[in-house]
């Protein structure tokens, strides 16, 4: 589904030599990502099926950056809905694919199974620089993209964008606005394995010129494609209003709530794996057993993953001038979340194999609980100036404004109370089964962080080749942590002459401290077509900043005590656009140093000191737009070398390597539209070698295979009004490792092969 956005003039064919000049650069892999229509532009809308797709948008929604892609001397992938919606991207993982080396590939702790948008780049956990329309979004929760507009991904340190971030990179998600034109578009998918989802998008002009309302709604009931009981269920919608879209002030108001109600993964036993041997010296055979059947479901029927989101958000905008805008958004969001899963953990302990020579006696303890219920607050208010001036012969795009922002994060404490799971047969688990008694044990924690931000971005501009951008950021925050815990048990404070489980106050601390961000590109333009730039960025990740908790252990990043985590990134580049700036080819290589990270004491273990550092370098290609008329693509490679330069190891196989982090990562797509209108594409994912993380499990994969995986995709338009799509992912029904948690006992398998059918509606 998706609104028919202005149709842009076709590139003019190229000459031979522009025309192999690209088909090289592409033949090597090239990495892209797209960016959507700016809905607020549109001046008509086009309800032609064959129009041309809008891979390629030529700047970024965010007001921080101030020049087109072509001359913003980093790295950014934008996403447009054009390409995610074509694949059939439902969520934003998913539709994270576009962008190489992106992924949730870590499946948590050996009890803890990470959740929602568990998202690692360039080395590092981002789950925590996620944001919708420039203003946080914390909570480990799925994101929909059914009122999403485009994903802007940007690499390297995004602190003097938005304060306190990942080492490498943020993600910003841009949604629908209502415009100017009467539209409305819906889609309707069905697909194997219970695959079901309707979405409907409504634009209305109203009788007051310049004003408009505009609706998106969902709804989602699917199985998890390839895995037992796992369900994918939700519904939502988002309404907006606008006001003034013809004159020099305008209003939005834009909601949004969406509810979930799935059943949550919890993986699947590496038994039969490649490098797994046996939890048991005793046990040696088990390093043959039959691997298990990636379908297999190793919960109960009383496993969930409940979850509610709600948001509100008003924007202003005025011009004074052409070269003058005042903007103002304040939000308020909140996201809940009651989430059960049964964990489990296939240590010698817990792995019975009562008659060796029959594994369907083999039984798997579901010991391990994992519970989550707490509520994600935020509210702020951005104040954002832009100003186009020029000081003799330099132009000046300039970008100011200061931003206030309260976040809060309420986590009740959940815990057994009675009973106990029976054990899961191995190779044939069932799920319906009682025996649990839970609920809420006293325990509590709230994390609250407030903070007051002032940036300013400036792009000079000597003559027609020559461009240098600056940008600097002062952010003042300050956190306040309050927690009681359940004493005893795994890092739990002794309980003394108390029983085990006793609520006793926790960590009750506060971190507060000034941070400086900046970063400073500069840009030369061989021509209108050619740039080449280089860019250095620094950013500070503060204690509590990434989960607004606070800790006491001195080997803890969020430890009141200790100095931001800092990461510095160098980076060089060159950007070529081709066929009428129909295709943007960039080429980037980078690295990143992050420091202030934990190390012990080399002679005693039990002091630490911030002199880790760990370092991230390496090559990203892009090539993202149309070839021809009728030939998009979007495509993305990336080469790392990601280690710890500093400190202790992080991989389980005792190298320097920096685990859940391809070593390298390809991503295409392309399609092309025959003379009778019939769209036929597809595209490749192939994700390296990766590390999972060191702990003192035994006998467990250290490390997973690198996997290709093959989608495609055919279109028909009917009628102007109507299209059939049919999407096929992994075509040849590869089975690979998507995800694997920290000890090795449990991995997520990827996606079996799969057929969607969508119909496509315009009016």
């Amino acid at each position: 589904m998706s609104i028919k956005s202005r149709k842009h003039a076709l590139p003019r064919s190229a000459g031979a030599t522009t025309l192999t000049a690209a088909a090289l650069l592409l033949a090597a892999p090239l990495v892209h990502a797209e960016a959507a229509d700016n809905p607020k532009t549109l001046d008509k809308v086009d309800v032609q099926a064959e129009r041309a797709k809008r891979y390629l948008v030529e700047t970024p929604a965010s007001p921080k950056f101030t020049q087109p892609l072509q001359d913003t001397p980093q790295t950014v992938n934008i996403i447009s809905k054009d390409l995610f919606n074509e694949q059939g991207a439902t969520t934003l993982t998913e539709a994270l694919r576009n962008s190489p080396g992106v992924g949730t590939f870590y499946v948590g702790e050996n009890g803890n199974t990470s959740t929602g948008d568990t998202v690692y780049m360039r080395g590092f956990d981002s789950s925590s620089s996620i944001f919708v329309d420039g203003i946080r979004d914390l909570g480990s929760v799925s994101r929909d993209v059914f009122n999403i507009e485009q994903i802007e991904v940007t690499k390297g340190p995004a602190g003097t964008d938005n304060g306190r971030s990942a080492p490498t990179g943020a993600i910003n998600l841009i949604t629908k606005q209502p415009f100017g034109t009467n539209a409305t578009t819906a889609s309707l998918t069905g697909g194997v394995d219970g695959q079901r989802r309707v979405t409907a998008d409504w634009n209305q002009t109203l009788g007051n010129p310049g004003a408009a309302f505009r609706l998106n709604v969902m709804g989602q009931d699917s199985d998890a494609v390839g895995r037992d009981h796992v369900e994918n269920k939700r519904w939502g919608i988002a309404p907006s209003l606008a006001f003034g879209l013809d004159g020099a002030t305008r209003y939005y108001l834009n909601l949004l709530y969406v509810k979930q109600d799935n059943v949550p993964d919890g993986s699947v036993p590496t038994i039969g794996l490649p490098g797994y041997s046996s939890p048991d010296a005793a046990r040696p055979w088990l390093a043959n057993a039959p691997k298990v059947d990636p379908e297999n479901f190793y919960g109960t029927r009383h496993d969930h993953d409940d979850i509610e989101s709600k948001m509100a958000t008003f924007r202003f905008e005025h011009d004074f001038s052409d070269s003058l805008k005042l903007t103002n958004t304040a939000r308020w969001g909140q996201n809940e979340q009651d989430y059960m899963l049964t964990a489990f953990m296939v240590t010698a302990a817990n792995l019975l194999t009562p008659n060796p020579n029959d594994p369907s006696t083999w039984t798997v303890a579901r010991s391990t609980p994992t519970f989550k219920d707490q509520e994600y607050t935020i509210i702020t208010d951005q104040l954002n100036l832009r100003w186009d001036f020029t000081t003799g012969s330099v132009e000046h795009n300039l970008s100011t404004g200061v931003e206030a922002t309260r976040e809060e994060l309420k986590s009740w404490g959940v815990a057994t109370k009675s009973g106990a799971w029976p054990a899961a047969n191995l190779y044939n688990p069932d799920w319906n089964v009682d025996g649990l008694v839970w609920g809420r044990n006293g325990a509590y924690s709230e994390g609250r962080t407030t903070t007051y931000s002032a940036y300013a971005f400036d792009t000079l501009k000597f003559g027609e080749n020559f461009l240098v951008t600056g940008g600097v950021r002062v952010d003042r925050y300050d956190t306040d942590f309050d927690s009681l815990v359940a004493c005893g048990g795994r890092g739990g404070p002794v309980c003394g002459t108390q029983p085990t489980g006793t609520i006793v106050p926790g960590v009750n601390a506060n971190a507060k401290d000034t941070l400086f961000n900046w970063k400073l590109g500069a840009v030369y333009k061989a021509n209108e077509d050619v740039s080449i730039y280089a860019n250095y960025a620094v950013s500070q990740q503060p204690p509590g900043g990434s989960a607004l908790e606070l800790s006491t252990a001195a080997n803890n990043l969020n430890n009141p005590n200790l100095d931001p985590q800092k990461a510095k990134t160098a980076e060089i580049g060159t950007k070529w656009s081709f066929f009428d700036q129909g295709l943007l080819v960039s080429m980037a290589l980078f690295r990143t140093d992050v420091t202030n990270e934990i190390a012990p004491d080399p002679t005693n273990p039990n002091i630490y000191y911030q002199t880790g550092e760990k370092r991230v370098e390496g090559v990203e290609l892009s090539a993202v737009g149309r070839i021809t008329d009728n030939w998009s693509v979007s495509a993305g490679y990336t080469k790392m070398d990601a280690q710890v330069e500093e400190g202790t190891k992080v991989a389980q196989d005792g190298s320097t390597d920096l685990s859940y982090t391809p070593d390298s990562a390809f991503t295409a797509w392309t399609t092309y539209t025959l003379p009778f209108k019939l769209t036929i594409g597809g595209g490749v994912r192939y994700s390296g070698e990766m590390k999972r993380g060191t702990d003192g499990a035994i006998g467990t994969p250290a490390f997973v295979k690198s996997y290709t995986v093959w989608d495609a995709v055919i279109t028909y338009p009917f009628s102007e009004n109507f299209d059939l799509r049919l999407n096929a992912y992994n075509l040849f029904d590869k089975e690979y490792v998507a995800g694997i948690n920290k000890s090795g006992y449990r991995y997520s398998p990827g996606a079996p092969r799969t057929f969607t059918l969508t119909a496509n509606l315009r009016f």
